[in-house]
């Protein structure tokens, strides 16, 4: 499964996204990913999660983020949840051309049994088709 949080820039989505991580703590069997690009949430998220901040491995583009995504859900083989707050802003492109990254997203999710949440920073109306289909 694949979820999209969207919403313009300052509408909470971080908050939401980590809201939902912490709500899912108690009730998972495997283990939990929440991928972002500051350790600013590292008290905000509960324990059991783990915080990987993708600027200390120097992620340029939307094809080294799709590699490093797989890699850390490759580290585990009993992955559950995979939460990604601000994919664009981490691989530096638009959403309206991270199409790859999304079909991507949605292969891991269905091969692994991996239910995953990515925020994007856009209105309803902006989102592209590819985008939609997972709100």
């Amino acid at each position: 499964m694949l979820k999209v949080i969207y919403g313009p820039k300052g509408t909470g989505k971080t908050k939401i996204i980590i809201d939902e991580a912490n709500g899912k703590v108690a009730s998972a069997k495997g283990h939990m990913i929440f991928i972002t690009n500051t350790k600013r949430y590292m008290y905000d998220l509960h324990r059991d999660i783990r915080l990987i901040d993708t600027e200390d491995y120097d992620i340029a583009g939307e094809e080294a983020l799709c590699g490093f995504v797989k890699g850390a859900v490759a580290a585990n083989n009993d992955n559950e949840y995979l939460f990604i707050d601000g994919a664009a802003r981490i691989a530096g492109k638009d959403i309206k051309d991270m199409a790859t990254f999304y079909y991507m997203l949605d292969k891991l999710a269905e091969t692994n049994s991996l239910s995953i949440y990515v925020t994007c920073s856009c209105s309803k109306e902006e989102l592209p088709d590819f985008v939609k289909k997972y709100i």
